[in-house]
């Protein structure tokens, strides 16, 4: 539907649904941009039922039937997501009526912007219209294909957002989001915004901490941090020529999966690991990777830029948090529980800001950050 004929409540409350390439779950908030300073209302957060989150993560990859089961996976998110939905109103007493839209992320299972025949793609599993049906909201979905539309990457979407809530006129600031990507904003004290994806986040230490340790990630960092980190494996890792890309850029599972990393391995002659200590050698190698690409990217393109605030999963890994200070002296390494935002809230928060901004009509000028080819009006709306 377009934005300007939408049917949707007078308000300004929104929720946000963010369910990132980690696949360990939904994040949903309900946010009040009706006031000043925009305020949280509530958080709720829940893990995909397992058969759930097996097959998000099959999808990634080619296999058989792959339509069908799509089409049923984004039947079982969008019932994960009124789930969180139902969370919040239940935590902040609001009946449906009183949330003006709810925009929903939906999961990325294929992202090669720019392939192929010139234009590429980006996908989504969501079923919005479901969303809608189930929770009796308006719905925003589908952010990111018109930005590959018009010629960009379709990621990162977040730097506006990062704008609009961390931004202070006068002062420089970057924002680090560790997802299962890591995707870096620069803020300039001019009021200049920038970003790119930076490579993997967690989405390799999670894989594999669950292959050998069964769990769905390595606490705090502690296993990363018990091993030490192998010099050449990490220089096999730097090699990648994503990381030497110019921006804009983004990336996905489609480059950085297990599959990428069993190949490093192989080549370094660490393919039948099994004891150990050369398994938490590994960890504290990809987790050197993080910090290290993340490092390198805001010494390159932040220069003079000296807080750095980190948010997503990775910004509650210790390790990895320290790593990043190590790696950036001068640079003041924080969460953004500093400036007033969880860091498990961030990414739901933009997207009930990207939400807003669809239902308002306001076209993203996401040209220095995506590289498309002017501001467009992001999302679909799908009305209660």
């Amino acid at each position: 539907m377009a934005a300007g004929a939408q049917q949707v409540p007078n308000n300004r409350r929104f929720i946000g649904l963010m369910s990132g390439t980690s696949l360990d779950g939904v994040d949903g908030v309900l946010a009040d941009f009706g006031c000043q300073p925009p305020r949280i209302l509530a958080h709720a957060s829940a893990p995909f039922p397992e058969a759930l989150g097996r097959e998000l993560l099959a999808l990634n990859t080619s296999g058989e039937n792959e339509l069908h089961r799509a089409a049923l996976a984004g039947n079982g998110l969008a019932k994960a997501y009124a789930g969180v939905v139902e969370a919040l109103l239940r935590k902040t007493g609001l009946p449906a009526s009183a949330v003006c839209a709810i925009g929903a992320h939906g999961q990325t299972v294929r992202h090669r912007p720019g392939e192929f025949d010139g234009t590429g793609y980006t996908l989504q599993l969501n079923q919005p219209a479901l969303l809608a049906e189930l929770t009796g909201i308006a719905v925003v979905a589908d952010f990111r294909s018109r930005d590959v539309a018009a010629g960009g990457q379709g990621a990162p979407l977040a730097p506006l957002f990062h704008r609009a809530w961390f931004g202070e006129h006068g002062q420089s600031l970057a924002v680090l989001n560790l997802g299962g990507m890591a995707n870096l904003t620069l803020l300039g004290a001019d009021g200049r915004c920038s970003g790119f994806d930076c490579g993997p986040g967690n989405v390799l230490m999670d894989g594999w901490c669950y292959r050998h340790r069964g769990q769905a990630f390595d606490a705090a960092g502690g296993w990363a941090a018990s091993g030490r980190v192998l010099p050449g494996l990490l220089a096999r890792f730097q090699a990648e020529p994503f990381f030497h890309k110019a921006p804009p850029k983004s990336t996905g599972r489609d480059l950085f999966g297990l599959g990428w990393l069993d190949a490093q391995l192989a080549q370094e002659g660490l393919s039948s690991l099994t004891d150990s200590a050369p398994l938490a050698d590994v960890q504290a190698t990809l987790a050197e990777l993080t910090a290290s690409t993340c490092a390198a990217d805001l010494r390159g393109h932040g220069k003079g830029i000296t807080r750095l605030v980190v948010c997503g999963g990775g910004a509650l890994n210790d390790h990895l948090m320290t790593r990043l200070a190590a790696r950036l002296p001068g640079v003041e390494v924080m969460s953004t529980s500093t400036l007033g935002l969880h860091p498990l809230q961030v990414e739901a928060a933009a997207f009930a800001w990207l939400g807003w901004q669809a239902v308002e009509g306001q076209a993203q000028p996401l040209q220095s950050i995506t590289g498309a080819k002017g501001a467009r009006v992001l999302g679909c709306i799908y009305p209660a």
